[in-house]
Protein backbone atom coordinates (compact mmCIF):
# COMPACT_ATOMS: atom_id res chain seq x y z
CA UNK A 1 0.00 0.00 0.00
CA UNK A 2 1.03 3.56 -0.85
CA UNK A 3 2.25 5.28 1.92
CA UNK A 4 -0.50 8.34 2.34
CA UNK A 5 -1.40 12.08 4.00
CA UNK A 6 -3.86 11.46 6.58
CA UNK A 7 -7.53 11.38 5.38
CA UNK A 8 -9.02 14.47 4.97
CA UNK A 9 -12.49 14.86 6.69
CA UNK A 10 -13.73 18.42 5.94
CA UNK A 11 -17.49 17.64 4.46
CA UNK A 12 -19.04 18.44 7.76
CA UNK A 13 -20.80 15.05 6.79
CA UNK A 14 -20.03 11.41 7.15
CA UNK A 15 -21.34 10.67 3.38
CA UNK A 16 -19.84 12.86 2.08
CA UNK A 17 -16.85 12.53 3.97
CA UNK A 18 -16.40 8.65 2.10
CA UNK A 19 -16.88 10.53 -1.62
CA UNK A 20 -13.87 12.56 -0.42
CA UNK A 21 -11.79 9.58 0.10
CA UNK A 22 -10.00 10.44 -3.16
CA UNK A 23 -9.31 14.12 -3.26
CA UNK A 24 -6.63 16.01 -4.60
CA UNK A 25 -4.80 17.92 -1.64
CA UNK A 26 -1.84 19.56 -3.07
CA UNK A 27 -0.95 18.76 -6.93
CA UNK A 28 -1.63 14.54 -7.21
CA UNK A 29 -4.79 12.75 -6.54
CA UNK A 30 -4.95 10.57 -3.60
CA UNK A 31 -6.73 7.37 -3.49
CA UNK A 32 -7.00 6.18 0.28
CA UNK A 33 -8.59 3.55 -0.69
CA UNK A 34 -7.18 2.26 -3.33
CA UNK A 35 -6.77 -1.42 -1.46
CA UNK A 36 -7.99 -3.24 0.98
CA UNK A 37 -5.53 -1.98 3.31
CA UNK A 38 -6.02 1.70 2.16
CA UNK A 39 -9.81 1.00 2.81
CA UNK A 40 -9.03 -0.68 6.63
CA UNK A 41 -7.09 2.19 7.19
CA UNK A 42 -9.48 4.89 6.14
CA UNK A 43 -12.26 2.92 8.13
CA UNK A 44 -10.19 3.69 10.90
CA UNK A 45 -9.30 6.99 10.28
CA UNK A 46 -13.01 7.77 10.06
CA UNK A 47 -14.02 5.66 12.77
CA UNK A 48 -16.65 4.11 10.96
CA UNK A 49 -15.80 0.74 11.92
CA UNK A 50 -14.73 -0.82 16.01
CA UNK A 51 -10.34 -1.29 15.75
CA UNK A 52 -11.21 -4.19 17.04
CA UNK A 53 -13.41 -5.57 14.68
CA UNK A 54 -11.06 -4.13 11.73
CA UNK A 55 -8.02 -6.13 13.92
CA UNK A 56 -10.04 -9.29 13.63
CA UNK A 57 -10.88 -9.04 10.15
CA UNK A 58 -7.29 -8.28 8.64
CA UNK A 59 -6.43 -11.45 10.42
CA UNK A 60 -8.81 -13.70 8.59
CA UNK A 61 -9.29 -12.42 5.38
CA UNK A 62 -6.55 -12.54 2.53
CA UNK A 63 -5.47 -9.85 0.57
CA UNK A 64 -7.54 -10.56 -2.24
CA UNK A 65 -10.58 -10.61 -0.40
CA UNK A 66 -10.22 -6.71 1.31
CA UNK A 67 -9.05 -5.60 -2.17
CA UNK A 68 -12.39 -6.96 -3.44
CA UNK A 69 -14.15 -5.21 -0.71
CA UNK A 70 -12.27 -1.98 -1.73
CA UNK A 71 -13.09 -2.26 -4.92
CA UNK A 72 -16.47 -2.81 -4.15
CA UNK A 73 -16.07 0.27 -1.77
CA UNK A 74 -14.60 2.59 -4.67
CA UNK A 75 -17.82 1.77 -7.06
CA UNK A 76 -19.89 2.52 -4.14
CA UNK A 77 -17.99 5.75 -4.04
CA UNK A 78 -18.03 7.28 -7.75
CA UNK A 79 -22.03 5.76 -8.02
CA UNK A 80 -22.74 7.85 -4.99
CA UNK A 81 -20.92 10.73 -6.20
CA UNK A 82 -22.96 11.38 -9.62
CA UNK A 83 -25.64 10.58 -7.72
CA UNK A 84 -24.65 14.19 -5.26
CA UNK A 85 -23.28 15.98 -8.25
CA UNK A 86 -26.67 15.27 -10.46
CA UNK A 87 -28.72 16.70 -7.45
CA UNK A 88 -27.02 18.65 -5.08
CA UNK A 89 -27.55 22.73 -4.78
CA UNK A 90 -31.59 22.01 -4.82
CA UNK A 91 -33.99 20.02 -2.56
CA UNK A 92 -33.94 16.28 -3.17
CA UNK A 93 -37.22 14.87 -4.59
CA UNK A 94 -39.29 11.48 -3.56
CA UNK A 95 -38.66 10.77 -7.15
CA UNK A 96 -35.23 9.73 -7.11
CA UNK A 97 -36.31 6.66 -5.07
CA UNK A 98 -35.31 4.81 -7.66
CA UNK A 99 -31.74 6.06 -8.09
CA UNK A 100 -31.42 4.64 -4.74
CA UNK A 101 -31.92 0.82 -5.81
CA UNK A 102 -28.08 0.17 -5.59
CA UNK A 103 -27.66 1.23 -2.48
CA UNK A 104 -30.35 -0.60 -0.79
CA UNK A 105 -29.66 -3.63 -1.81
CA UNK A 106 -26.70 -3.22 0.37
CA UNK A 107 -28.19 -1.87 3.04
CA UNK A 108 -30.77 -5.24 3.05
CA UNK A 109 -27.27 -7.21 3.66
CA UNK A 110 -26.85 -5.82 7.16
CA UNK A 111 -27.17 -8.09 10.44
CA UNK A 112 -27.63 -5.37 12.84
CA UNK A 113 -29.04 -5.96 16.71
CA UNK A 114 -29.50 -4.49 19.80
CA UNK A 115 -28.85 -5.93 23.18
CA UNK A 116 -29.20 -3.89 27.35
CA UNK A 117 -25.67 -3.42 28.34
CA UNK A 118 -24.34 -2.08 31.35
CA UNK A 119 -23.85 1.68 31.06
CA UNK A 120 -21.67 3.72 33.25
CA UNK A 121 -22.47 7.56 33.00
CA UNK A 122 -21.55 10.63 35.08
CA UNK A 123 -24.36 9.69 37.36
CA UNK A 124 -23.39 6.26 38.03
CA UNK A 125 -24.06 2.81 36.09
CA UNK A 126 -27.29 1.57 34.87
CA UNK A 127 -28.66 0.10 31.69
CA UNK A 128 -28.78 0.94 28.14
CA UNK A 129 -29.69 -0.43 24.72
CA UNK A 130 -26.79 -1.01 22.08
CA UNK A 131 -26.97 -1.59 18.80
CA UNK A 132 -24.47 -3.60 16.88
CA UNK A 133 -23.60 -5.59 13.80
CA UNK A 134 -22.64 -9.30 12.81
CA UNK A 135 -19.18 -8.63 11.39
CA UNK A 136 -19.28 -11.99 9.32
CA UNK A 137 -16.80 -11.04 6.77
CA UNK A 138 -14.56 -8.54 4.94
CA UNK A 139 -18.00 -8.24 3.12
CA UNK A 140 -19.99 -6.48 6.01
CA UNK A 141 -16.98 -3.30 6.15
CA UNK A 142 -19.01 -2.18 3.73
CA UNK A 143 -22.11 -1.83 5.62
CA UNK A 144 -21.72 1.50 7.71
CA UNK A 145 -20.57 3.18 4.75
CA UNK A 146 -24.10 2.26 2.91
CA UNK A 147 -25.49 3.24 6.30
CA UNK A 148 -23.69 6.36 6.71
CA UNK A 149 -24.32 7.38 2.84
CA UNK A 150 -27.94 6.60 3.59
CA UNK A 151 -28.31 8.77 6.41
CA UNK A 152 -26.83 11.55 4.46
CA UNK A 153 -29.19 11.14 1.80
CA UNK A 154 -32.25 10.97 3.80
CA UNK A 155 -31.50 13.57 6.33
CA UNK A 156 -29.32 16.57 4.69
CA UNK A 157 -30.88 19.20 2.43
CA UNK A 158 -29.20 18.85 -0.86
CA UNK A 159 -29.67 22.99 -1.02
CA UNK A 160 -26.77 22.68 1.12
CA UNK A 161 -24.34 20.35 -0.50
CA UNK A 162 -21.76 22.08 -2.54
CA UNK A 163 -18.56 21.54 -4.58
CA UNK A 164 -15.25 23.46 -3.19
CA UNK A 165 -14.31 26.07 -5.20
CA UNK A 166 -10.76 25.56 -5.61
CA UNK A 167 -9.64 25.59 -9.12
CA UNK A 168 -8.35 21.69 -8.70
CA UNK A 169 -10.38 20.38 -6.00
CA UNK A 170 -12.61 17.63 -6.18
CA UNK A 171 -13.96 18.10 -2.90
CA UNK A 172 -17.96 18.22 -1.57
CA UNK A 173 -19.18 19.43 1.60
CA UNK A 174 -22.52 20.54 3.79
CA UNK A 175 -22.66 24.33 4.19
CA UNK A 176 -23.78 24.51 7.75
CA UNK A 177 -22.40 28.16 8.12
CA UNK A 178 -25.27 30.54 9.10
CA UNK A 179 -25.17 32.04 6.34
CA UNK A 180 -24.78 29.19 3.70
CA UNK A 181 -21.75 31.24 2.91
CA UNK A 182 -18.99 28.42 2.80
CA UNK A 183 -16.83 28.42 -0.49
CA UNK A 184 -14.08 25.92 0.43
CA UNK A 185 -13.28 22.95 1.96
CA UNK A 186 -10.96 24.20 4.44
CA UNK A 187 -9.51 27.68 4.62
CA UNK A 188 -6.20 26.33 5.49
CA UNK A 189 -6.14 24.68 2.01
CA UNK A 190 -8.06 25.96 -1.13
CA UNK A 191 -8.93 28.98 1.11
CA UNK A 192 -5.89 30.12 1.84
CA UNK A 193 -4.84 29.17 -2.03
CA UNK A 194 -7.49 31.54 -3.16
CA UNK A 195 -6.56 34.04 -1.44
CA UNK A 196 -2.38 33.94 -2.43
CA UNK A 197 -3.74 33.69 -6.01
CA UNK A 198 -6.31 37.36 -5.21
CA UNK A 199 -2.90 38.61 -3.98
CA UNK A 200 -0.57 37.45 -6.87
CA UNK A 201 -3.29 39.19 -9.32
CA UNK A 202 -3.64 42.63 -7.65
CA UNK A 203 0.29 42.78 -7.52
CA UNK A 204 0.31 42.20 -11.46
CA UNK A 205 -2.57 44.96 -11.74
CA UNK A 206 -0.57 47.25 -9.69
CA UNK A 207 2.53 46.57 -11.72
Amino acid sequence: MSHHPPALFLADSRGLDFLNSVATPVDTEVDWIADGEGFLDWLAQAKFVPANVLKEIKARATRSELDRVAAQARDLREWCRGFVRKHMGKPLKAGTLAELDSLNRLLARDETFSQIRHHHGETGAGLELHTTRRWQSADTLLLPVGEALAQFICEENFSDVKACEGSSCTLLFADHTARRARRWCSMAICGNRAKQAAHRERLRNRG
